[in-house]
């Protein structure tokens, strides 16, 4: 027996509607009305719960990512907790790349450190192309979260390859993303390749999701505001572009982010993404004119905003909500990941407000 994950398998010769494929999240990505405009947070399943942070409690960030049953719990704490219109895989942008691999770790309070930096030919040789067997545990844990998760959609995610080369490149994070940039400068041929490769593995880890039930998948791309838009569109962008290319006939939503990106918006939206993600310091209705008429949006309650009193957050979500009317398609999100100092039950109250002020009659 296969679980239904489509919402639109025929049945005795008749389509079927329901499951996560007609949920209000996946509608909205594909700019379809809904009965309200959805809403889940980036970020959701992480520091800001108490009871992920118990869980989590002496396991290291990449063995929890190893775990499908940790994975299967941490991705539903938020979606019982707050009502979100739909759950995000429990993962880390570097788990792909480990997989390749490429040693590294992922240090409390600092992030990703990889051992070696890749700098090189051979450094770049070493990225290994990836399949099923090689992440296993993350095709089981989607899974059994779809099993789970019922009508709820399922997002899987990967960071995009200029973010995950930059990394590697730095050896870890990085403000200035000098050695990235010196390498993408000084050496296109090189970078290509990196890139070329890092896309590959990235497209593979996305196929893995995607075979195995998400509804949608998101492609991280959180350092590409570092650039200026020809310099993304000509070391990025081709990049990016094949990944999404690569998911064209999954059947599923593809949404693509960044954070800095006002003025690459346009670009991002020539990616091939059913929706472009907006970080907090563009409103939604001026994104959406420069994305373009054929995308949903999705955001961008700035984070910190959630830290303050509630007669400001809820100023705030009703001037997102309002200026979100203006895009064909619109998911409720922030403009980055929740801030660990979040107070949960805020969360809980953005998410019964958003659809409290957006619900629409029943057809």
């Amino acid at each position: 027996m296969t679980t239904d994950t489509t919402g639109t398998a025929a049945r005795d010769g008749e389509p079927r509607r329901g499951g996560p494929a007609d949920s209000p999240f996946v509608r909205a990505c594909r700019r379809e009305p809904g009965p309200h405009t959805p809403v889940w947070f980036m970020r959701q399943a992480g520091r800001s719960l108490p009871e992920y942070r118990e869980i989590r409690a002496n396991v290291p960030m990449l063995e929890s990512c190893r775990r499908p049953e940790l994975v299967t719990e941490i991705t539903l704490q938020p979606v019982r907790r707050h009502g979100v219109d739909a759950a995000i895989l429990f993962s880390d942008i570097v788990v792909p790349v480990a997989a390749a691999g490429i040693d590294l770790d992922i240090v409390p309070g600092t992030g990703p450190v990889v051992a070696e930096p890749v700098r090189t030919a051979a450094d770049v040789e070493r990225i290994n192309p990836i399949g099923r067997d090689d992440v296993s545990y993350v095709d089981e844990a989607v899974r059994l979260l779809v099993a789970e998760l019922g009508d709820t959609p399922l997002i899987g995610f990967a960071g995009a390859p200029f973010t995950l080369a930059s990394y590697l490149v730095e050896g870890g994070p990085s403000r200035t993303h000098a050695k990235t940039k010196a390498l993408m400068y000084g050496d296109p041929e090189l970078w290509h390749a990196l890139c070329a490769r890092l896309a590959e593995v990235t497209l593979a880890f996305l196929r893995v999701q995607v075979d195995a039930g998400v509804s949608a998948v998101q492609l991280f791309d959180s350092w590409a505001g570092a650039l200026s838009e020809a310099d993304y569109r000509r070391y990025v962008l081709p990049h990016s572009a094949h990944v999404l290319a690569g998911l064209a006939d999954a059947g599923v939503p593809r949404i693509h982010f960044g954070v800095g990106t006002a003025e690459l918006l346009g670009a991002m939206g020539e990616a091939g993404a059913d929706v472009v993600g907006v970080d907090w310091r563009t409103p939604l209705d001026v994104a959406t004119r420069r994305i373009g008429p054929d995308k949903a949006v999705q955001g961008n309650l700035d984070p910190a905003v959630l830290l303050a009193p509630w007669e400001v957050v809820e100023s705030q979500v009703r001037r997102i909500v309002d200026q979100g009317r203006a895009a064909p398609g619109h998911v409720f999100n922030l403009g980055h990941g929740v801030l660990p100092e979040t107070d949960p039950e805020v969360l809980t109250r953005v998410v019964a407000l958003v659809h409290e002020l957006s619900a629409r009659p029943a057809a």
